[in-house]
């Protein structure tokens, strides 16, 4: 580890709910996570998109460093879809995520479900964290695939 990221890694995470960010600070946090390769981020008018169609986006921050995000599309009372959770992997294992998913539970009426489809390197690791799994999601991208 150089001084310099040990410097970084001594600075406070900072925590925001819907605190705005931009398309391109979203893909560069994107690219130091596994979930950059599931996202259009060669599209930035897309990523534009997910972000302000987004309802609820808990941010965390190391000084000026976007280091997760958690965004959601909600109503929050019945059901929360947790559409991306990324984590800059330098400072993984460190409990942002998990601070991440408590901001974003705690933003929602109690009884609000909060829902999301795991990553292939994260299936282990939502059911450590109190998850349970649910065997009957489905997904249509194409209209013409509906029969």
């Amino acid at each position: 580890m150089s001084i310099e990221q040990s410097i970084e890694l001594s600075q406070p995470i900072v925590y925001k709910i819907n605190q705005a960010i931009t398309a391109q600070q979203f893909v560069e946090l994107l690219a130091k996570t596994t979930l950059g390769a599931r996202r259009p981020v060669d599209q930035l008018d897309t990523i534009d998109a997910m972000l302000k169609h987004a309802n609820l986006l808990i941010t965390a921050w190391q000084g000026e460093h976007l280091v997760g995000v958690a965004r959601s599309v909600t109503d929050f009372a019945f059901c929360c879809y947790l559409s991306d959770l990324a984590v800059d992997e330098s400072v993984q294992a460190s409990g942002i995520g998990k601070t991440l998913i408590r901001m974003t539970k705690q933003a929602l009426q109690p009884k609000c479900s909060l829902i999301l489809l795991s990553a292939p390197q994260a299936v282990e690791y939502y059911p450590k964290i109190g998850f349970t799994q649910h065997n009957s999601a489905w997904v249509l991208t194409n209209v013409d695939d509906l029969k």
